[in-house]
């Protein structure tokens, strides 16, 4: 699979590793337990099996978005197939009209049943992951927020990316001329 994210600016970015940080000190699970020099806080949009020409002309239409200005909303907890710590982000007008860009982009060469009912616009909860686990009910104790920082008041998603899950490569979807 391809994943299509978005990464923060360097501030916001830093915020982030630090509630990493502070989750692992912690001993609770934390995106800072990934040594992986591919793993940076970001915002998944979709998934799909790969990207194809067509939709890799849309994204490059997508990123000309960019830099989009963000603001965080504060801690949300998702239980799922597993148990997720994010902070939220504020689904305005323009985070809304930019996702939907990509999921069209990824829906109009892929097949329906490859990609995550979650990114669909109707489903999609914008957040920051800052832990992960499979361990049902890991982030219900009423001390975690105590342990983070506060999230930035706003911040800029500056990069368009996407990850191939099988291979660990990387790649920067950059802006059409």
């Amino acid at each position: 699979m391809r994943t299509v994210e978005l990464l923060l600016d360097e501030a916001a970015e830093l915020a982030v590793r630090q509630a990493w940080r502070r989750l692992a000190d912690a001993g609770l699970p934390s995106q800072a337990r990934h040594r992986s020099p591919t793993n940076r806080p970001h915002l998944t949009l979709a998934a799909c099996p790969e990207l194809t020409a067509p939709i890799r002309w849309e994204l490059a239409a997508a990123a000309a978005a960019l830099p989009l200005p963000v603001r965080f909303t504060g801690l949300v907890r998702f239980e799922r197939p597993t148990s997720v710590l994010a902070w939220a982000l504020d689904l305005d007008g323009a985070l809304a009209g930019l996702h939907r860009r990509v999921w069209e982009a990824i829906t109009s060469d892929s097949p329906p049943q490859t990609l995550n009912p979650f990114h669909h616009p109707t489903r999609w909860s914008p957040h920051i992951t800052l832990g992960r686990t499979r361990r049902p009910g890991a982030f219900t104790a009423r001390q975690i927020p105590d342990l983070l920082p506060a999230p930035p008041l706003s911040a800029h998603l500056v990069t368009l990316r996407s990850y191939d899950t099988d291979t660990g490569a990387l790649e920067t979807l950059t802006p059409r001329p």
